[in-house]
This record gives C-alpha cells, structure tokens and sequence, in this order.
C-alpha cells in the first residue's frame, strides 16, 4: 500500500512559506487549508496565495477547502493547479457535480467529513471521488488531538472502497503524529495529514520518514 505523507502549512512558518516548502520536499504533496472564517471559525487564505503557492512549492498541492459555497470557489482551486481539490460535503448540495467539474478541469476532487458526519449517504457514490478526507479533530485549527472515535467510518469507507475495487486516496486529518499514525492506517487510511508533527521537528524530512514507517507497520486488515 502507498503511504503519502501530507505536511500542513497551517503549522509551517506564514512569513517564509518557500523555505518552509523546500523544509518538506520529501513529501507526497503538501496540505493547504483554506478557511473562510464563516463554514469554520478561523481564517487563513485564499486564492491568491495557493496561485502562488503552485509557483514555487516543489511538491504538488492537496487543497482542503473548509469553506462555504465551495461549488462557487473550488473550481478556481483546480484551475490554478492544485492536484487535489477537497470540499466538505457540509457545505455543498451536489457533491458529485462539483467533483465531476473539478476532475474535468484537471484536479482530483476529494470530499470532507466533519467528525460528526455519518459517511453511509456516501458510500455508493465512491466512484465519483478520488479521495474522502475524515476529519479527526473539528475542522478550523491546527494542534488539535486525534478523535479515536472516528475510527470505524474510516473502516466503513475503507471497506467500500476495496469491495468496489475503487482507486480513492483515505485521507485523514487532525492529530496525526507518530503516535496515532499507525491507528488511523490499521483502520485504512493511507494518506496522512501531518502538521505540527513535522514542521514543530528539527528535521522535518527526517520526521516526515519517521511517519511513513510508523503507517507501513500497521497495514489496513480487511474484516
């Protein structure tokens, strides 16, 4: 199984964002928040900064849109080069119209569960994503502790996408740390979103590799 390793840049240095970038190189992708201050109560950027993001990061984009009215913004995410493009299904009324305008454009979409999101309502619409973001803390900070509890509808989605033989990335996000990694990937996950956990270390590459060993030791074991 492919383990991705996702930093954050909600906990990367804001005034040094092409240094921080270079810092994470050895990454999968690098995780950009964006928050409108109204779907959750904290604001960070928007489009202009991923625009210029796109220019100079070395690794590509994995935009998390934690705002409202996404079928409005998303697209020009996906426009400006983003890789990945993942909405909150809160937010919207048509989740797989907006994926299918975002992968028409050229990006993979994802959606976002809130923790006290019920995943059933989506399961069999899975092949309309390339990848489902469970949320392991409440959306809008960073820093926050992993929510165990989250735990068996990571399984569910996890479940539905090997039994439909589906490529979708399981993504989660919020606490993720040596500590908890291996929990979320024995549940299924397999793309990490990581912040603290690697821009707070010494040597981010370093704890980057630590993360990636510390998912492969507990594979997803299917029920």
């Amino acid at each position: 199984m492919t383990t991705r390793i996702n930093p954050s840049i909600l906990a990367a240095d804001f005034a040094n964002f092409e240094r921080e970038l270079g810092r994470i190189a050895s990454a999968d992708l690098v995780h950009v928040d964006i928050m409108d201050n109204h779907f959750v109560p904290n604001l960070t950027f928007g489009l202009p900064m991923v625009e210029r993001l796109q220019q100079v990061s070395p690794i590509p984009l994995d935009v998390h849109l934690m705002i409202d009215d996404p079928e409005r913004w998303a697209p020009g995410y996906a426009e400006a080069g983003a890789f990945s493009v993942t909405f909150h299904v809160e937010a919207t009324a048509d989740p797989v119209g907006l994926a299918r305008r975002l992968r028409a454009i050229g990006a993979r979409a994802g959606i976002a569960l809130k923790p006290g999101t019920e995943v059933e309502p989506y399961l069999e619409l899975l092949p309309e994503f390339d990848q489902v973001l469970v949320m392991t803390v409440e959306p809008g900070f960073g820093g926050q502790s992993f929510r165990p509890e989250t735990m068996p509808k990571l399984e569910r989605v996890a479940d539905s996408v090997r039994a439909a033989g589906l490529d979708v990335w399981l993504q989660v996000d919020g606490g993720i740390s040596l500590e908890t990694i291996g929990i979320a990937a024995a549940a299924g996950a397999n793309t990490f979103v990581a912040g603290s956990a690697v821009f707070g270390a010494d040597s981010p590459a370093e704890q980057i590799e630590a993360l990636r060993r510390a998912a492969s030791v507990h594979p997803h074991v299917h029920r």
